[in-house]
């Protein structure tokens, strides 16, 4: 069980650009990771409403719920492994277990038996470090869309702010207007 603050940047890229830079850094098919994004929230949006949201992230056959909420600088991340049978039960009978993500929500007030699963998202991610933080180059598909995106997570804000700045400049990236993969979805359901 964690809470962390997450700070990170992000950018959608063309597919030429998505390309580009995975040759670029040198990523290989196999350093590349397939992960599934299941996304929960009342029928109302209770949680969309309150700048929050609510996840479980499939990744080599581990399990975990997080809870994303809006801090001062960047998102509180309140996350707990889940077992794969707990993984069944929230996304069959929208039961969550116990733990610090269920206090979470209790404390917004919202009823957890009010949750459904309204869908999943695929990444395949190849993620490394780079300079003072982890560049993480994605390619989503949900609701027969699909997108690249290049994100820069990091602990200082404003070096790496610039850093990010950099890195588009020096490969002729366009800085794009980028909502996160929830809003995407959201957005691409409506």
């Amino acid at each position: 069980m964690s809470e962390t603050i997450e700070i990170e940047f992000k950018n959608l890229l063309t597919k030429m650009e998505y390309d580009h830079l995975l040759t670029t850094f040198n990523v290989k098919e196999e350093d590349i990771v397939t992960q599934k994004n299941h996304y929960f929230d009342t029928p109302e949006f209770a949680l969309k409403k309150s700048g929050s949201a609510l996840r479980i992230r499939e990744k080599y056959n581990h399990y975990e719920l997080t809870l994303k909420q809006p801090a001062a600088l960047g998102l509180l991340e309140t996350t707990q492994q889940i077992s794969a049978n707990e993984f069944q039960t929230a996304i069959q009978h929208h039961i969550f277990p116990k733990g610090i993500v269920h206090d979470r929500i209790e404390q917004l007030s919202i009823a957890l038996n009010q949750f459904n699963c309204f869908g999943s998202l695929t990444t395949k991610r190849a993620e490394f470090r780079y300079k003072e933080g982890i560049l993480v180059l994605d390619h989503s598909l949900y609701l027969n869309t699909e997108d690249y995106e290049i994100e820069y997570e990091v602990e200082d804000f404003q070096a790496g702010q610039l850093v990010f700045q950099e890195l588009l400049k020096q490969y002729n990236i366009p800085l794009r207007k980028t909502q996160n993969k929830i809003a995407r979805f959201y957005h691409q359901k409506s």
